[in-house]
């Protein structure tokens, strides 16, 4: 039995779909947090388990019998590690024989600000004792659909990751690489460097909406502060922005634009090119 956390979120819903296509649906538990929201999977006959990161008994039976178990990390900064080591001790407890969790790139080692949390649990699932895979995904293309969209419609749009590089991939690509793992071979205790195959900037993502809108799309650099500025005056909570920013400076500075080739190789393909993600999204207005 494989148990996908997070199943109502738009990566594990795609490793679900993904999984569906490989295995019988009874043989998959979608762990979520409201299991209302996951009818959607119980009608084609995936079980579904209330699995709540900030309650321990949840997950202690939301693993029970599990052979697998995808550990899709949280989305609450500042709560991950806490939430995470709940998890792994479930999942240790249960006796599950195979962990496998959705880390970021080079999370032992980069200066990425959202780094600490995934090293931090990393650093749990090994002590552990579980086997484990770790996948270290990079950005998803998706998470530039905004910006693709305000350039789309004004012909421009800000940031300040400056000249720097993002090796980006769709949410479909990181799934059918945990999908691969999950139903695959060969994977125990090894990470995986997960990313896209061609890292961009973004004024070669502004050439990207330009070639697909048919006008001129540029990209404005902005300095750290006057970014998150910007994105606070938008609507953004300070904290986000801050985060945001960070991220942007991140990227400046190279942290995102390794291109190891594990992800192709994992699905074997490339994975999709973000001049896809663009087209789609412009399609799509």
């Amino acid at each position: 039995m494989i148990v996908v956390t997070g199943a109502t979120g738009q990566l594990g819903r795609l490793v679900v779909e993904g999984l569906l296509e490989r295995l019988p649906a009874g043989e998959i538990v979608a762990a979520v947090r409201s299991p209302e929201k996951a009818n959607w999977a119980a009608e084609r006959g995936v079980v579904v388990r209330k699995a709540d990161y900030d309650q321990p008994e949840t997950l202690s039976s939301a693993f029970e019998g599990a052979d697998k178990v995808l550990l899709v990390s949280g989305s609450d900064v500042g709560k991950r590690v806490a939430q995470h080591k709940a998890a792994v001790e479930a999942a240790r407890d249960a006796g599950v024989a195979h962990l496998v969790y959705t880390s970021a790139p080079k999370a032992d080692t980069s200066p990425l600000v959202l780094a600490p949390d995934h090293k931090a649990t990393e650093e749990f699932i090994r002590a552990s004792g579980l086997t484990y895979t770790i996948l270290r995904n990079n950005w998803y293309s998706e998470g530039y659909t905004q910006a693709i969209e305000q350039g789309a419609r004004t012909g421009n749009f800000v940031g300040s990751a400056g000249d720097g590089r993002v090796a980006t991939a769709t949410r479909a690509d990181y799934a059918a690489a945990a999908v691969e793992v999950l139903t695959g071979d060969g994977h125990a205790n090894e990470i995986y460097e997960l990313s896209g195959d061609i890292a961009w900037t973004r004024a070669e993502l502004a050439a990207e909406i330009s070639k697909a809108t048919g006008k001129e799309v540029t990209y404005t650099d902005l300095p750290t502060d006057e970014h998150k500025a910007v994105l606070v005056q938008a609507g953004l909570p300070a904290p986000v922005a801050e985060l945001l920013a960070a991220i942007d400076a991140n990227i400046k500075d190279g942290v995102l634009s390794a291109t190891p080739g594990d992800l192709k190789a994992l699905i074997g393909r490339p994975p999709t090119p973000i001049a896809d993600t663009v087209a789609e999204v412009v399609k799509g207005l």
